[in-house]
């Protein structure tokens, strides 16, 4: 598989079913020959959030836009761009933007099917 390399805004930008005013675009993917991880970018409108959940997978975030917050079941924390944040997997969370503008961020995610592979 070639290398790639593009603009983000290049990649198809797709609503994130049942979360009003978040879009995600899957930068890098299995599609392109990535064969552990996937690079996602998040954009979330003013006022808009994640849902709080919980899944076996570590996040790997950076805030590229924007300040919101980073909430987990351990405490609050405070986002804004250049914020780099790790949520080990299992950890329930979730991002709200209550900035003025759009919250973007990088975030990287194991493939489903490695689950276990590193326990």
């Amino acid at each position: 598989m070639p290398a790639k390399v593009v603009h983000y805004s290049e990649v198809r930008e797709e609503a994130v079913p049942d979360l009003e005013g978040v879009t995600v675009r899957w930068v890098i993917s299995k599609d392109d020959g990535a064969p552990h991880f996937a690079m996602r970018v998040f954009e979330l409108q003013p006022g808009c959030r994640t849902p709080q959940h919980a899944h076996w997978w570590e996040h790997e975030v950076f805030v590229l836009e924007g300040q919101g917050w980073l909430w987990t079941e351990e405490g609050e924390y405070r986002v804004q761009a250049g914020t780099v944040a790790y949520v080990p997997g299992d950890l329930e969370h979730q991002f709200r933007n209550q900035g003025e503008g759009v919250l973007r961020f990088i975030c990287l995610v194991p493939h489903p099917e490695l689950e276990g592979w590193a326990n």
